[in-house]
């Protein structure tokens, strides 16, 4: 169950995105979102070291609606860094709802998934 409850509760995407890290922000793209965290590519010339604490602002539309996600750095490898969540608030949890239900048509795999979360 597990491995097909992480296949349908990520999203790939090519989103515009933010990332505070402290007092620096970077314009990055998010490529690959799920409630555990975000696979992000970063701009040619960042550094983000792992175990750094960062808010990740993923932008949806023109209107200002946008995911936010307060995570730490797992990984960074070159031009990509994979995020881990570690809280994320209801309206964003309902907006990442929203993008699970239009892309796989299934309104209940973002609810199983945040159910296995909160029992781990």
């Amino acid at each position: 169950m597990s491995e097909q409850r992480r296949h349908y509760s990520r999203i790939a995407f090519d989103s515009p995105a933010r990332l505070s890290l402290g007092e620096s922000q970077l314009e990055l793209r998010v490529l690959d979102l799920s409630l555990r965290g975000a696979l992000v590519r970063l701009p040619g010339d960042a550094v983000v070291r792992p175990g750094t604490v960062a808010e990740l602002r993923i932008s949806l539309d023109r209107d200002g609606t946008e995911i936010r996600m307060q995570s730490r750095v797992a990984h960074a490898d070159g031009r990509h860094a994979g995020l881990a969540c570690q809280s994320i608030d209801l309206d964003s949890v309902s907006h990442l709802r929203r993008l699970v239900e239009l892309n796989l048509g299934d309104p209940e795999l973002l609810q199983r998934e945040l159910s296995a979360l909160l029992n781990e």
